[in-house]
């Protein structure tokens, strides 16, 4: 299992913008082969910052949708909006349980 963690700045103005973005996408993404959890959220410690938690069943599941058209598009709106280069992590997981 691949998790990656990423975050994201922008002003404070394209805040909300930012998150639209990425929640009007998540649908697609989630739809995705291979993905199991696509979750953007506000930091609630930065009012510049974002963060997606992106959780994928292998790291080729997740190079596939990071070359994909609808990747590209959104971070073609994004990206123009950003003060900072994101910074993504990622993690080679292995689930141990799921607690429901």
């Amino acid at each position: 299992m691949l998790i990656a963690h990423v975050r994201l700045r922008v002003s404070e103005d394209d805040r909300q913008k930012a998150l639209d973005t990425l929640m009007a996408n998540a649908p697609a993404i989630r739809a995705t082969k291979g993905c199991l959890a696509f979750v953007p959220f506000l930091d609630p410690t930065d009012r510049q910052g974002l963060g997606v938690l992106h959780e994928w069943q292998s790291g080729e599941e997740f190079a596939a949708y990071a070359a994909s058209p609808g990747f590209v598009e959104t971070a073609a709106i994004l990206r123009p909006l950003m003060t900072a280069a994101p910074v993504s992590r990622r993690f080679d997981a292995r689930l141990i349980e799921t607690i429901d």
